[in-house]
């Protein structure tokens, strides 16, 4: 059976002078994820592929596999609220203002910010705190919050 296989892969690789893109993408990033990394360098020898187009293909599968581990929006408020000391019910009403929203992404970004400063009544001081925990500015927060629907 091992004979066989080799026979095939052989016959593949002669046939096609080498591995396409896609192929040399998910052994690197295959290899990376066993923990054994190698340099891309590696896998292009069995490969006309360029290096560009390589990197490209294994950059879009790991925003493939990223995307089922994204966290949920109540983790990535809860997290962001107690960065900066917010109690339960700011959490849970900021929360339903974004389920109302729909317009949600985890990353940098002002939603959960404005969401979270405008369930604690724009409370003073909040702002500048709420920017920083979140890594964006108090003006796109602001902008965010005008644009939420309350």
């Amino acid at each position: 059976m091992v004979e066989e296989a080799e026979a095939l892969v052989k016959r593949y690789f002669d046939l096609m002078a080498g591995f396409p893109p896609e192929v040399v993408a998910v052994l690197w990033t295959a290899a990376k994820a066993a923990g054994v990394p190698r340099p891309l360098e590696d896998f292009l020898k069995c490969s006309r592929a360029e290096e560009r187009r390589v990197r490209r293909v294994a950059w879009s599968l790991k925003e493939v596999m990223r995307l089922g581990r994204r966290p949920s929006v109540e983790d990535y408020v809860g997290t962001l609220a107690a960065r900066v000391n917010l109690p339960a019910p700011v959490v849970k009403a900021a929360v339903e203002l974004l389920e109302r929203n729909r317009r949600v992404l985890a990353g940098k970004n002002p939603w959960v910010s404005a969401a979270l400063w405008l369930a604690s009544f724009k409370r003073l001081g909040l702002l500048k705190a709420l920017a920083e925990a979140a890594g964006t500015t108090p003006t796109s927060i602001r902008n965010a919050a005008n644009r939420l629907k309350v």
